[in-house]
């Protein structure tokens, strides 16, 4: 099969520009135009204060738990600031998905549970099988996210600290270029992988002209929590993969516009130890 597959399509993508690399370059192996328009930036946390303080205390967790790729980057950057040593044993690491487990493994920090889904609810259901009445367990997120998972393990009985490690916040400037890149009608695909890339995205176009501005424009989400955000806001969501990855989601582009394609191998495999 020609593997230029997505040649003559316009792909935009809206995620971080230091994380759009490796999905830009996916796209453009497969012969797509990429534009990368972030509409979310990665920055550090206000204050530090509070994962400093959890770091100190970090011997006195039972887990602690990452959902992002950027969690991972920035708490260990704190950490490493303050301890020239790995993280403390017996701490158990758990890991939403793939892509956050990676720079952990790369980092020889061992992932002790990884749940089948990537969502904070696959988590829940992880741990609901677990004896953790008792346990104290460390959230590292960013300052806006879902607070179904520190309810959900203080409902199991679990004391659940939340540490505020990164924000995501939207670039002061791009509206026009927005506008200008939707009018010119040359785009086939927006792509979305996150509830902050979309909620910046929409924050960006006047709701009056979103319809009128996207309209024959494919709408792309990673996953059911990005989708739904998506649809909340007005976008009717064309393609969502069955796993959430990068991988999986450039094969969904792949297989919207060319059914049954096998350009891209399905999954993944990371090296981390299931519960």
């Amino acid at each position: 099969m020609n593997k230029k597959v997505l040649a003559g399509k316009t792909v935009l993508i809206t995620r971080a520009r230091e994380q759009s690399g490796q999905f830009a370059t996916q796209l453009r192996k497969r012969g797509a135009e990429v534009i990368e328009f972030p509409t979310i930036e990665i920055v550090p946390p206000l204050s530090w204060r509070g994962l400093d303080q959890a770091i100190d205390r970090l011997k006195s967790y039972d887990w602690i738990i990452f959902t992002s790729a950027n969690g991972v980057h920035f708490f260990w950057q704190r950490w490493r600031e303050k301890y020239k040593i790995g993280l403390p044993f017996p701490l158990k690491v758990c890991a939403i998905g793939p892509a956050t487990a990676r720079p952990l493994l790369e980092k020889k920090i061992s992932v002790d549970f990884m749940p089948k889904e990537f969502i904070a609810e696959a988590i829940l259901q992880g741990f609901a099988e677990m004896a953790i009445q008792g346990k104290r367990m460390l959230l590292a997120r960013a300052k806006k996210a879902r607070d179904i998972l520190p309810k959900g393990l203080r409902k199991m009985g679990a004391v659940c600290d939340v540490v505020e490690v990164y924000r995501t916040v939207r670039p002061k400037r791009g509206s026009k270029r927005l506008k200008k890149l939707l009018s010119e009608k040359t785009i086939d695909v927006i792509t979305f992988t996150s509830s902050s890339t979309v909620n910046h995205f929409t924050e960006l176009l006047k709701k009056e002209d979103i319809q009128k501005l996207l309209k024959g424009i494919v709408i792309a989400c990673i996953g059911p929590v990005t989708a739904k955000a998506a649809k909340g806001l007005g976008l009717k969501v064309q393609i969502q993969p069955k796993q959430y990855t990068i991988h999986a989601l450039t094969q969904a582009i792949v297989d919207y516009f060319i059914p049954h394609s096998s350009s891209l191998p399905r999954g993944e495999k990371v090296g981390v130890r299931r519960r």
